[in-house]
């Protein structure tokens, strides 16, 4: 019997996107018609998104990478001896050494790309199910201990450490704890916990487990929106094999659907959601730590946060916490996306600077047009212009810039942007995703959206922008949570380092 090749054709939605559903079947024809011997692998993104559909081919000198690929392409790749590495116009050799990769220092995403999804044995031959067995050995105290030591912080945009929020819910009183996954990504621009759910769903199992066995957990679940339907099909796989190969031996992990609020990516909305109820957020204290799903302490983290935890308590945290810049320790998957040259993620340690993302890691825009502004941290995160390219990309120095790293997400935006519009699509965002709960959200962004109106129409333009400036203040200082909170950040930093376009001539 001929050996059989393994070619690996990404079903990441961002590869579906483009076709790859297409391209495996056109593959598997052509190798039928050929006579040829060939596994097709639906693997999830290596995350350089302008190759995708990136198709890699197991050579007997290691995986060599072609893309983005087409149907038209196939028969030619064929011809071109792919499956022996043969020379063609779309290679690009192997995929690991490519410079946007090469140049990584990947830990959540450490297999993503790599490995089929929901093969365990693929998992486990990759240093999947180690970071458990370290916890195992270690217990809870000593696990603790280790993810406080690595530095970790929350991916999900707040940045609060993690060891000392799981340590909160190991001392809080309560025979029943619980641990929740916050997949409900929803920022403009970010797509990395959709990544590693689509690339590799058993790395957040794994670090959910090894959570609740610190915390003192028996029941975990992860909320997840329904735009996702990608993410859920491998996740529901993913879950199915877990079980049947003894990874919840001490934590059930049960898989909850969102019906897509924006506000359910705040965690006290999102336990809401997970009660059945309507996604509105909570007062606070008290804090989900200490009282949090069906009123029990509950540890509440964001996919890359847990999908990091097993390689931690693998490579060692002290490892971790040498990665990185002052507070913002370890590494964090930049996602790259609006008008830029190079989408995609790239995960690196905190501390290079805005411009070396945008210019020599993104390649500037794809329409070859000066950079104008940034955003950084999704929709509710602040524009800066060229001049803060400086800004190292970690918490507490965007947070000195008036700006927020959030979950990680740039997008960027060429000369023909207009920033006026951008501000007020800011209040336009807030009104219609707004719980509704308190107030200052409410009615604040709707007030917000008439002021940038009468602005754009030259009305008291001065008044108007002190009105704004006063608006402002309100939300951030009244809303119950980010989401009005954080709207300023949008608003008054279009009008702090673009002002000439709130004055229209």
């Amino acid at each position: 019997m001929p050996s059989m090749t393994r070619i690996y054709v990404p079903a990441d939605s961002a590869a579906l996107a483009l076709g790859a559903d297409d391209v495996a079947i056109a593959v598997a024809a052509e190798a039928k018609r050929l006579g040829v011997a060939v596994e097709i692998v639906r693997n999830g993104s290596r995350g350089m998104h302008w190759l995708e559909p990136l198709v890699e081919v197991q050579t007997a000198s290691g995986r060599i990478g072609y893309g983005p690929v087409t149907v038209s392409d196939v028969a030619g790749l064929f011809a071109a001896g792919w499956l022996e590495g043969g020379v063609h116009a779309l290679g690009i050799g192997d995929p690991a050494q490519h410079p946007f990769l090469a140049r990584q220092t990947r830990w959540t995403f450490s297999r993503c790309g790599i490995i089929d999804p929901v093969s365990w044995q693929d998992y486990t031959a990759h240093g999947g199910g180690q970071g458990l067995a370290r916890a195992r050995a270690l217990g809870a105290k000593a696990t603790l201990e280790a993810i406080t030591a690595s530095g970790l912080r929350g991916r999900g945009g707040a940045g609060f450490p993690a060891g000392i929020k799981w340590r909160t819910v190991h001392d809080a009183p309560g025979d029943v704890k619980y641990v929740v996954c916050n997949a409900d990504e929803g920022d403009s621009g970010t797509f990395a916990d959709r990544m590693v759910m689509e690339g590799d769903p058993f790395a957040l199992l794994e670090g959910m487990v090894i959570c609740a066995l610190a915390v003192g957990a028996r029941k975990g679940f992860i909320y997840i929106r329904s735009e996702y339907p990608r993410a859920i099909a491998v996740l529901e796989h993913a879950l199915v094999v877990a079980r049947a190969n003894g990874l919840f031996e001490d934590c059930a992990i049960e898989l909850r659907i969102g019906a897509g609020s924006y506000v359910c990516g705040e965690e006290t909305a999102l336990l809401e959601s997970l009660e059945g109820k309507r996604g509105q957020v909570r007062a606070k204290p008290p804090l989900p730590a200490h009282h949090g799903l069906f009123g029990k302490p509950t540890v509440v983290n964001n996919v890359l946060t847990l999908a990091t935890v097993p390689e931690i308590l693998v490579r060692g945290a002290e490892a971790y916490a040498a990665l990185g810049t002052g507070r913002s320790r370890g590494t964090l998957p930049f996602q790259l996306a609006g008008n830029i040259k190079h989408g995609g993620l790239f995960e690196a340690p905190f501390g290079l600077t805005l411009g070396e993302i945008v210019d020599d890691i993104g390649g500037g825009t794809a329409t070859g047009r000066p950079v104008r502004a940034v955003q950084v941290g999704g929709p509710l995160g602040a524009y800066f212009p060229r001049a803060f390219f400086d800004t190292p990309l970690d918490y507490e120095a965007f947070a000195a810039r008036d700006g927020l790293v959030g979950h990680g997400g740039v997008v960027v935006f060429d000369e023909s942007v207009d920033m006026a519009r951008q501000a007020r699509f800011a209040m336009e965002f807030c009104a219609a995703e707004s719980c509704g709960k308190c107030t200052p959200c409410r009615v604040g962004s709707v007030r917000g959206m008439e002021v940038i109106d009468k602005i754009l129409a030259g009305r008291d333009v001065d008044a108007n922008l002190a009105l704004l400036d006063d608006l402002c203040s309100t939300l951030r200082l009244g809303s119950l949570c980010a989401l009005g909170g954080f709207v300023p950040y949008p608003v008054l930093s279009a009008v702090r380092h673009f002002p000439q376009d709130f004055r229209r001539p």
